[in-house]
């Protein structure tokens, strides 16, 4: 597979370390950007992340390490979808991801609009087939269509339900929906943790704990940026107030591996750039970062 080079690859790393052979973790990046209902941009988030990724400092004082020369991370040249749009543009995802995995490479995805997690979850999960989804959101994303599209931004998790069992899927930052998602949750017991049931202390003294219990041992996260409070990320397409911040998405990370599970893969979607705004795109990278030394550091 083309990986990028040593100047615009993620980290900006040198060949020894982002070959495609000798790299467990690689970074797929997918553009993909057709279901827009509010802000556009997001088919430029994956440069925007790799661009930014070259600020990141490769030590982790947490870990005490540089985990891309232990591990070495390769970054692939993007995913053309040469007009390929819904089924046809998330089969070029699965594909690309299925492939990895059975090379036995540990795969982050770029994004891209929301809509591009159903192929890397569906791959992971037929490998993993006792998984949990950890969902970071404003939005529950179950509508069962929006706009008159199966494959909308707003519809992916109602995609995810109907192949993985709805107890393994577990949201977090969860500020907007209709009524009808609500029913869907209450109906289908999927661990809803809503950002006003956070702030005011409804899943108990220890919410992250609360949370991560509900994970089973290997756990897929997808993670769309607008997640976050606006005042850290405004960059998004749909941003919603009362979101979390940069240390609660470490916590629930740092509880997981507490709790001895462990993270597979994961995917990054919704940062749409903009021109003048670069703390959004490296915080984004940054974090891209610390989840791979959450998940492999020692």
């Amino acid at each position: 597979m083309k990986t990028f080079d040593e100047s615009t690859n993620f980290l900006a790393i040198e060949e020894k370390y982002s070959n495609f052979e000798d790299s467990k973790i690689t970074i797929v990046s997918a553009p993909y950007e057709h279901t827009v209902s509010y802000g556009g941009g997001a088919a430029y988030g994956p440069e925007a992340i790799i661009e930014a990724s070259s600020q990141v400092e490769f030590y982790d004082d947490e870990f005490d390490n540089e985990l891309c020369f232990d591990l070495g991370i390769a970054t692939l040249e993007p995913i053309n979808f040469e007009d390929k749009v819904d089924g046809d543009a998330l089969d070029l995802i699965y594909n690309q991801v299925k492939e990895l995995l059975d090379l036995g490479k540990f795969v982050v995805t770029l994004g891209g609009e929301h809509t591009i997690s159903t192929a890397p979850i569906k791959a992971h999960f037929e490998k993993y087939p006792y998984m949990s989804v950890l969902q970071f959101d404003a939005h529950s994303d179950l509508r069962h269509s929006y706009q008159d599209s199966l494959y909308s931004h707003a519809s992916i998790m109602a995609r995810v339900a109907e192949f993985v069992p709805t107890k393994h899927i577990t949201q977090v930052g969860i500020r907007a929906q209709c009524i009808e998602e609500s029913q869907f949750i209450k109906e289908n017991h999927i661990n809803t943790f809503y950002a006003s049931g956070i702030r005011n202390a409804k899943y108990g003294e220890n919410w992250v704990k609360s949370l991560v219990d509900t994970l089973q041992k290997e756990v897929y996260i997808t993670f769309d940026v607008d997640a976050f409070d606006p005042s850290i990320m405004p960059t998004t397409g749909t941003p919603e107030p009362d979101g979390l911040i940069y240390s609660d998405a470490l916590n629930i990370f740092k509880e997981i591996r507490k709790q001895g599970k462990q993270i597979i893969g994961f995917d990054i979607v919704e940062l749409a750039p903009v021109e003048g705004i670069h703390h959004t795109n490296l915080t984004v990278a940054r974090l891209i970062y610390k989840m791979l030394n959450f998940t492999f550091s020692k």
